[in-house]
């Protein structure tokens, strides 16, 4: 009898231990390479909040901004790898596949409503499957990092011709550096980091980047005008490593999944009004210009056509399908 009791005490001991380490909410780390100031950091914790809403104290966010675990190039590497639960990041995931490129073809959207219109006629879902395919991850959500526009202190930009002869920090690759210089101007490659002292030294005139990224390094206090040239629209990428989608429960999957989506709207509308605020504090230490779309999309038609050639026109379809909705 002894020994019976001492079994059942163990075995009851053992089973708190188990409830114990079940009712403990899981660690999910989410890392990005920009900082709290974007709107990447927004949906990382809007997408918490969410899960926790669905499934209270079963998971517990641990958010890594500003490359505290790496740019994002290993970022993406470590997600892949399993090495790491979720990730936010956005142009790294572009050079995943040529296909998805079309993020990188210049003045391809109007406006927000634009991009928003064609990732709901079906450009959100294609590249979400096509990333799944080629990355071997899963995506939570595909929100935005922003339209990038460029600052400089020369002058307003708001023709293509007002680029000629500007010195302007670049990222990007060869192509966007190429579109740049159809247009007359000298891409530079300076660190970010480092481009505010380029800027008040004249080693170049300007730089594009998305507006988040101007006003935290302060670039508007060293240049005169912030041209909203729209040139690039990059979405942002919630991603999950494989490992850990897989070990979740049908209903976290669900819940993840459906979480993912439901904040899409409220994560556009936050990033619009971070943008909104940005400007409005930039905007009495500098001049903010609209810009002649048409003249830029006209001025670099041409650059579609190698796209195209490679990697078809469905997914354009779509964006020009939604151009004409809006």
């Amino acid at each position: 009898m002894k020994r019976f009791l001492s079994q059942l005490i163990a075995a009851a001991a053992v089973a708190a231990i188990a409830g114990g380490a079940i009712a403990e909410p899981r660690e999910v780390r989410v890392a990005s390479h920009v900082s709290t100031m974007s709107p990447l950091h927004q949906q990382s914790e809007m997408l918490a909040a969410e899960i926790e809403k669905r499934l209270p104290g079963q998971f517990s966010f641990v958010l890594f901004p500003g490359g505290q675990l790496g740019k994002e190039k290993a970022l993406i590497t470590n997600v892949k790898a399993g090495s790491i639960e979720m990730i936010n990041v956005a142009s790294g995931v572009l050079k995943l596949d040529k296909k998805l490129g079309v993020f990188d073809l210049p003045w391809l959207f109007q406006d927000r409503d634009h991009v928003q219109g064609a990732m709901a006629a079906g450009l959100e879902d294609a590249v979400r499957a096509r990333i799944e395919e080629v990355a071997g991850v899963k995506v939570i959500g595909v929100y935005e990092n922003g339209f990038r526009h460029v600052i400089n202190a020369k002058r307003a930009v708001a023709t293509p011709d007002d680029l000629d002869g500007l010195k302007i920090r670049i990222s990007g690759g060869k192509f966007r550096q190429g579109v740049f210089q159809q247009m007359g101007a000298t891409p530079q490659k300076v660190s970010w980091k480092e481009t505010f002292t380029a800027l008040q030294t004249g080693v170049v005139d300007g730089a594009e980047a998305a507006t988040y990224g101007f006003y935290e390094q302060k670039h508007f206090e060293v240049a005169a005008h912030l041209s909203l040239t729209g040139h690039v629209y990059t979405p942002s990428f919630l991603l999950a490593s494989r490992s850990f989608w897989d070990s979740l429960s049908a209903e976290q999957r669900a819940a993840f999944d459906a979480a993912g989506r439901a904040i899409t709207a409220r994560a556009y509308e936050a990033a619009a009004g971070l943008e909104a605020r940005y400007f409005e504090e930039m905007k009495s230490k500098l001049s903010i210009n609209e810009v002649d779309l048409a003249a830029f999309q006209k001025a670099t038609a041409k650059s579609y056509d190698d796209y195209v050639a490679s990697e078809g026109d469905d997914w354009l379809k779509l964006v020009r399908a939604a151009a004409g909705s809006n």
